[in-house]
C-alpha cells in the first residue's frame, strides 16, 4: 500500500527538492573519536570504509585521535528512507496523475448517483401524482 498512497510522492517530492543534494557538516558532538592502527593515518586505515560508506574525516592526516563523521551528504540520508531526489520530476507527474483521476471519478460516480438516466422514467414519475389526484376528483363526483 506504500507506492499506491499518494503521500509517498507528495512526500518524496517535497524531501527529494528540499533536503537532496546538500553537505553535511557534523557538529562537534557528532563526531566519532577513534585512533588508527600504528604508522597509519586517519585517511589511511579509513578510507576502504569511506569509499564503501560515505563519511569524512576532520583530518585526514591525524595519526591519533580521529574524528569521522558518518555522512557527508543529505542524498544517504534520504537513500536510508527511500527518496531519490532525481524523482522529483517524476514524482509531480503522478500526483497530477492523482489528482486528475480523482476529479473524473468524482465527476462519474456523481453522473452514475446523481443523474436521472431514463428521460421517459422520470415524467412518469412526475405525472403520477397528478393522475391520482384526477382519480379521486372522480370518485368524489360519483359520490
Amino acid at each position: 500500500m506504500y507506492r499506491v498512497s499518494p503521500f509517498t510522492y507528495l512526500v518524496e517530492g517535497l524531501l527529494g527538492n528540499a533536503v537532496g543534494g546538500s553537505y553535511v557538516t557534523c557538529a562537534s558532538n557528532e563526531y566519532l573519536h577513534f585512533d588508527p592502527p600504528s604508522s597509519q593515518t586517519c585517511s589511511q586505515f579509513m578510507d576502504p570504509y569511506i569509499s564503501q560508506y560515505g563519511g569524512y574525516l576532520e583530518s585526514p592526516n591525524a595519526r591519533s585521535d580521529c574524528s569521522f563523521c558518518i555522512t557527508n551528504s543529505t542524498d544517504s540520508f534520504l537513500a536510508e528512507v527511500s527518496v531519490n531526489p532525481n524523482n522529483t520530476w517524476r514524482n509531480f507527474g503522478i500526483m497530477w496523475a492523482y489528482i486528475i483521476f480523482n476529479v473524473f471519478a468524482a465527476l462519474f460516480l456523481y453522473w452514475l448517483f446523481r443523474v436521472p438516466k431514463n428521460k421517459a422514467e422520470s415524467k412518469e414519475d412526475e405525472a403520477a401524482p397528478l393522475v391520482s389526484e384526477e382519480k379521486e376528483e372522480q370518485k368524489i363526483e360519483k359520490d
